[in-house]
């Protein structure tokens, strides 16, 4: 079914997909940006950051007993828009409203849904985003901080969380859901507070990062390094590392695709895959069409991004491990929550295995668990853009 849909989809369809904060539902929700600060906030690896502030958002109502709270952790180039929109005339709407909302798989009548920008967040230079990394001002010295950012984790991104919501009264979560990195923060939710988690769900997701992934990651960062204009990340009086940041753009949407939707891409008369595509042929310094059209398609979003953010948020996830632990079966030995995991059957980013991994160990342990495919042509954005195949299952789970 969704081969066939990709099939007859008209180009600007397939872009519209690849935009990655967009959703292709119509929303009734409307919300807000709401903002956080704590004075002082202690890393995992034991630095202190001062003057710390995220934005997030909530959907929904809290109720009396403030038990029926879904936390969702976004995703690696997301911020907090999971679901609504700001304005009613917004072109687009939260990256999840297909499943959250009113009477949706994660029911706004029912749950109280918040997520939260995270530390060093991509996009640190959107409105809409109110985060704290490399580009902010270091209250020591009135200067953006660049590279003297302490290293940051998971676990710090899930320290932040908790706070946002102890400064609500909050004292444990209904659920906590989240897609690829938002995987990753949702699992250690509930390897670090057991008794705050009854219900973890992992889309597109891993226990922890292997070599694979790791390196893998580390292309996205090689093209910001080796921008002139990157200056050892001291270039916020001067000029920003863009051509840099948008190749490593275009390397983090190959990877959260196909070759089949490539494919599919390459079937367009625009952007077939021709011997002797004409301009290619002509001049070494020209793309064949379907490099350009990854190039244009990072150009739109660059403006929005902060390279060095780009590069803590990699190594973040090149660290991770649930848990925190020297192995994943230790970093899960403590979780009491019943888990859903739905990894994407062609994912080429965070492959499956490493869900099927986490999911084995935690059977073994003789948890509460199950694993269900999502299946489409887009790889790891089959947790984003075609969630809604899991709408019934996903509202199950959170239900009992």
């Amino acid at each position: 079914m969704y081969k066939t849909m990709i099939k007859k989809m008209p180009l600007l369809s397939l872009l519209v997909l690849l935009v990655i904060s967009s959703s292709l539902v119509h929303s009734e929700l409307l919300v807000k940006k709401q903002r956080f600060e704590m004075d002082n906030f202690v890393t995992f690896g034991g630095k202190t950051i001062k003057k710390v502030a995220v934005g997030f958002e909530s959907y929904g109502q809290l109720n009396d007993k403030k038990d029926n709270v879904i936390l969702v952790p976004h995703y690696f180039s997301a911020n907090s828009h999971a679901a609504g929109k700001y304005h009613a005339d917004d072109a687009q709407a939260g990256y999840w409203d297909a499943i959250i909302g009113p009477d949706k798989a994660i029911d706004t009548n029912r749950y109280f849904v918040i997520s939260i920008d995270s530390l060093v967040n991509l996009n640190a230079n959107d409105p809409t985003t109110i985060t704290t990394g490399p580009s902010s001002i270091d209250p020591d010295t009135g200067k953006p901080y660049g590279l003297s950012f302490p290293v940051v984790t998971i676990r710090d991104f899930v320290n932040v969380q908790k706070a946002v919501l102890e400064s609500l009264g909050i004292r444990k979560l209904h659920a906590v859901v989240g897609a690829s990195m938002g995987s990753m923060q949702a699992i250690d939710w509930a390897a670090a507070y057991p008794d705050w988690v009854p219900r973890m769900i992992s889309i597109v997701g891993t226990g922890q990062i292997d070599a694979w992934g790791s390196s893998l990651l580390e292309q996205w960062a090689i093209p910001i390094r080796l921008d002139p204009k990157w200056n050892n990340g001291d270039y916020y009086q001067s000029s920003a590392p863009t051509e840099g940041l948008t190749t490593a753009l275009m390397f983090i949407t190959q990877a959260a695709l196909t070759p089949e939707f490539f494919k599919q891409m390459s079937d367009s008369p625009a952007l077939a895959q021709q011997a002797a595509q004409k301009a290619a042929l002509a001049d070494i310094n020209a793309s064949p069409a379907i490099v350009t059209w990854l190039h244009q398609l990072a150009q739109k979003r660059v403006a929005l991004m902060d390279a060095n953010h780009l590069l803590y948020l990699v190594r973040a996830n090149q660290l991770f491990i649930a848990g925190q632990q020297q192995d994943l079966k230790s970093g899960l030995q403590n979780i009491k929550a019943k888990t859903l995991f739905l990894p994407a059957n062609n994912d080429m980013l965070l492959m499956p295995y490493l869900a099927q991994d986490a999911y084995q160990i935690l059977k073994d342990q003789g948890k509460n668990t199950e694993l269900l495919p999502l299946v489409g042509p887009l790889g790891h954005l089959n947790g984003v853009q075609l969630i809604s195949q899991q709408a019934d299952k996903i509202k199950q789970f959170l239900a009992n």
